[in-house]
């Protein structure tokens, strides 16, 4: 298994192109209980009991298809031990330690996902921009195959660099920008992809449901230095990776653990009531032609 860090090679692919894919990098048990996890979120977002507090987590969309939901938020309080398995995960914290160094922050943690039928375009667009001091980039986890002419999430390599105008891009260029590259995944591959590198997927007709996890990274030193975040919530945010790494380590004691070593100032003990849920409240403004077109 290995610690899963990344190599040299590959992190300067991903410095780079903004994206780098990891095949096969989560598989068998943890793949298996992410999926089955992944189905209980989208159930339990129809369902009528949900408070109002919980009916904020899932996010509705109109559809040509009529209303339907594509995104669930905060994971780690939705019921299922799978999601914090997964942020202890060598698999996990080894890229995150990789490319954000030993202070890694886990900043979001949400699921999104095409429902079958549900072909909508999600345009052009960039996660986040910021000053680009550090690296931030989400890991994204398929649980479906991803298949181009079916949603498949397209990239423009070496677009991470600069804020780009979305709308002039796909006023240009439409869906075939020059260097424009189609991401295909099978379930278990991660895409690793930096905030600021463009990125979206054109309309599809009759695709098959496809649902991907993403846990966001960033390192503690770019939040405490650039925002909009503050050292309270910082700290409330590391005290999720002990509960990740003692999940991981009940539902695979035999497998080799992730070795967690912060600086003092960061380092935190396992609290058995820690909140599962911390609320954003602010994030960092991202480039997009329309605000309701981003997943």
């Amino acid at each position: 298994m290995g610690s899963h860090h990344l190599t040299d090679e590959q992190i300067a692919f991903f410095d780079a192109n903004g994206y780098l894919i990891l095949r096969n990098w989560i598989t068998g048990p943890l793949l298996e209980a992410l999926q089955s996890a992944g189905t209980v979120w989208m159930e339990r977002g129809t369902s009528p009991d949900l408070s109002e507090a919980e009916r904020g987590d899932y996010a509705w969309a109109k559809r040509e298809v009529g209303e339907v939901m594509y995104r669930v938020d905060y994971l780690h309080d939705k019921g299922q031990e799978a999601s914090l398995a997964m942020l202890g995960a060598p698999q996990v914290l080894g890229v995150a330690e990789s490319l954000c160094g030993r202070n890694f922050v886990p900043t979001y943690e949400s699921m999104v996902f095409k429902q079958e039928g549900d072909g909508e375009v999600i345009r052009w667009h960039q996660d986040a921009v910021h000053p680009r001091k550090h690296r931030i980039f989400n890991y994204d986890l398929y649980l479906d195959s991803s298949r181009q002419g079916a949603g498949a999430l397209v990239v423009i390599p070496g677009s991470q660099r600069d804020r780009l105008d979305a709308c002039r891009l796909e006023e240009e260029h439409g869906w075939s920008p020059p260097g424009s590259t189609v991401v295909e995944m099978e379930p278990g591959d991660v895409l690793l992809h930096d905030v600021m590198v463009v990125h979206g997927s054109p309309r599809a007709l009759g695709n098959a449901l496809r649902r991907t996890i993403y846990y966001e990274f960033r390192a503690a030193e770019q939040i405490l230095e650039e925002g909009p975040w503050d050292i309270h919530w910082v700290t409330s945010r590391l005290k999720l990776i002990p509960l990740g790494l003692r999940a991981f380590a009940r539902m695979f004691p035999d497998s080799p653990q992730f070795h967690w070593q912060p600086d003092p100032q960061f380092q935190q003990e396992i609290e058995p009531d820690a909140d599962l849920k911390i609320a954003h409240v602010v994030h960092t403004p991202g480039s997009h032609c329309s605000a309701g077109s981003v997943l």
